[in-house]
């Protein structure tokens, strides 16, 4: 009696154990829906979307401002601006957007990356660059806004010129250099 307990319960351990290792994911299998929907949680995607697009939604609306400037800005431009994308932002359909990018991370990311990136996300640091990111990003685009400016007006001059050539471009130097 004895004898067919232990091996009730060997048998019974070895069955665990087979069944535990087939939902066990290795760090080179593919990510799971799961492990993506915590991934994106860690990184407070809902706030990290709205904050981003705020940050550059405020980038576009001084390249708008800057390109009404050449003409006639509307009294109400900056109020009527700033009401339109409040209701942008509000409306955005976050969980939609997130269910459609899950594909995307399972095709680029292992099981590991994700657990990797849950590590660094998770972390004080992680943490930091989720909440400095989209001011980085506003920052930045406000810096390369004059360059992004002046790259589209040579290269829309270049155009003029290639296709209108009867009409000569604004500036001698129509081919547009990158800036690094």
């Amino acid at each position: 009696m004895k004898r067919n307990l232990s091996f009730i319960a060997c048998l019974v351990f070895a069955c665990l154990a087979v069944s535990l290792s087939a939902f066990a994911q290795n760090a080179d299998d593919p990510a799971s829906r799961d492990d993506i929907i915590l991934l994106l949680r860690t990184m407070h995607s809902h706030d990290f979307i709205q904050k981003t697009m705020s940050a550059q939604l405020a980038g576009v609306r001084q390249l708008m401002h800057e390109q009404y400037a050449k003409g006639d800005v509307p009294a109400d431009f900056d109020s009527h601006f700033s009401k339109t994308m409040d209701e942008l932002i509000k409306g955005m359909p976050v969980d939609e957007i997130t269910d459609a990018m899950i594909p995307s991370y399972q095709k680029h990311f292992t099981h590991g990356d994700i657990e990797a990136m849950n590590a660094f996300y998770s972390s004080p640091v992680g943490q930091k660059v989720l909440e400095e990111l989209p001011a980085v990003m506003q920052e930045g685009m406000q810096a390369a806004g004059p360059i992004v400016t002046k790259y589209i007006s040579t290269w829309q001059d270049r155009m003029k010129q290639e296709f209108h050539p009867q009409h000569p471009a604004k500036s001698a130097d129509t081919t547009p250099q990158a800036q690094n």
